[in-house]
């Protein structure tokens, strides 16, 4: 397969460290409040590459995530602690909200058919393993402590700026952490380990810790979660194009130093969604979750089928209209779907060459939109019906759209009411029968019996009145 790879900004061949299998990391949610579906489209694209791993027959150890620490990012307009904002907002504890958005997170991920990875962590069951990394980070040099904090020394590295080449004068790395803009930190790029002093003087959780009771900076999570159950080095890591910096960079950063080896081999970002006023986040007023669009109607798999059109490096633009498109694209590709009969055998040269072509979309940097186009292909092409079938149900295990069983609830419903309208025509020939013998008017009756009969309707005289049923 060949992977863009957001460190050195080329198209490589991926190649796992340990053959057979991939070691995958993702960043989780912050669970303060509901993901946006922006937040999600990242998710989506992640989960089209662990399946597509698998589909090839690579094994895939996947961990996430859960930042569920209360410190972590700061709402915009009232630099107030998100977590603790939340947990205000709807009197709760911080553990509490974290609880109920993490589990609003995983629901929409199965709305969504978003595999859950093999291991999820929250980070406040990690605080030890994040002590021991801050303190090889000290002992090594790259860290140090001023003013209660710890940071991390970006000047000891030979290189910081891992996926673009920033001048220093242009960013101000510190900001998310929470950190009073101070003269403690040596070098501006130099980032918060442990806090013990910041704005967020009335953070909720706070853990014992050999420089004062406080708690981890936002970076050091994910480096210590995926070293503690994927190994010091890992094959790919996942997330969305906006954690490339400062949060992967520094990733890396404390992650190399710590282990004294490369840490990740590829990067794999995916890029925003965006709405008319620009990239879709919580605090944009476009807040837009999968509750939402279920409560405008939408059906979950219709926002899924729309992210896959586009490439997961593209900017993807939202719009209702947009929506709509993919949504009503999606109802007449499970028609289609429907009207295929089970029929005509095997052909194992038609299918093996279908699967070609949709692994070779895939395979060419996850083309998603060209793996679609593939899948039209095989609807329209002059092979059996079974065959059809076998491919769509293949493929939709990376798409995961639920092609075959939509197609088999449309045909139950059209068969349901085929089968209804049939009833609504027996009753209303029935009671005819019923007016015609009252009336005495016995060819009337017959006549009308002939039909049901010729319908596969039997109908029967009682003292209780007309009774009927269906041939089997």
């Amino acid at each position: 397969m060949k992977l863009y790879n957001s460190a050195t900004r080329t198209k490589e061949e991926f190649v796992p460290i340990e053959p057979g299998l991939v070691k995958m990391y993702t960043c989780g949610p912050t669970v303060y409040h509901f993901a946006h579906i922006g937040n999600l489209r990242s998710y989506i694209m992640e989960d089209i590459l662990e399946k597509y791993f698998r589909w090839t027959g690579l094994k895939v150890n996947r961990v996430m995530n859960i930042t569920d620490v209360g410190h972590l990012t700061s709402d915009a307009d009232t630099g107030e602690d998100k977590m603790l904002k939340g947990a205000r907002r709807e009197h709760k504890t911080v553990m509490q909200i974290a609880e109920y958005y993490t589990k609003a997170f995983f629901d929409d991920c199965s709305k969504l058919n978003i595999r859950i990875p093999d291991t999820v962590v929250p980070a406040t069951s990690c605080i030890p393993d994040f002590i021991e990394m801050i303190s090889v980070l000290l002992s090594k040099g790259y860290a140090y402590i001023s003013d209660g904090n710890v940071y991390f020394d970006t000047s000891k590295l030979d290189e910081y700026y891992i996926f673009n080449r920033h001048n220093e004068e242009e960013l101000l790395v510190g900001a998310r952490e929470g950190v009073l803009e101070d003269t403690s930190k040596r070098n501006k790029t130099d980032f918060v380990l442990w806090f013990t002093k910041s704005k967020f003087e009335d953070q909720e959780l706070k853990w014992d810790s050999p420089w004062g009771l406080g708690y981890p900076g936002w970076h050091i999570e994910c480096s210590a979660i995926s070293m503690k159950y994927l190994g010091r080095s890992l094959d790919l890591h996942c997330g969305g194009i906006d954690n490339a910096f400062p949060h992967h960079t520094n990733e890396i950063a404390q992650s190399e130093a710590y282990s004294g080896q490369k840490w990740c081999n590829y990067w794999f970002h995916v890029l925003h969604l965006n709405s008319s006023t620009g990239k879709m986040s919580k605090s944009s007023g476009e807040f837009l979750t999968v509750s939402l669009l279920e409560e405008k109607g939408y059906d979950p798999m219709a926002y899924r089928f729309f992210c896959l059109q586009s490439h997961y490096r593209k900017t993807l633009a939202f719009s209702w209209e947009a929506l709509d498109n993919a949504a009503g694209i999606y109802a007449k590709l499970i028609a289609r779907i429907a009207a295929i009969s089970d029929t005509g055998g095997t052909d194992s040269a038609a299918f093996d060459k279908f699967k070609a072509l949709f692994d070779e979309a895939l395979s060419n940097d996850l083309n998603s939109s060209l793996a679609i186009t593939v899948l039209y292909d095989v609807l329209k092409a002059d092979i059996p019906g079974a065959v059809k079938l076998a491919l769509i149900s293949d493929f939709d295990y990376i798409l995961s759209l639920d092609l075959i069983k939509k197609a088999d609830e449309l045909r139950l419903k059209e068969s349901s009411a085929a089968d209804e309208s049939a009833d609504e025509e027996v009753e209303t020939l029935i009671s005819a029968r019923a007016r015609a013998r009252a009336e005495k008017n016995w060819s009337e009756s017959d006549s009308i019996r002939e039909k049901l009969k010729a319908m596969g309707i039997v109908i029967e005289d009682t003292p209780q009145g007309q009774k009927w049923y269906k041939l089997k």
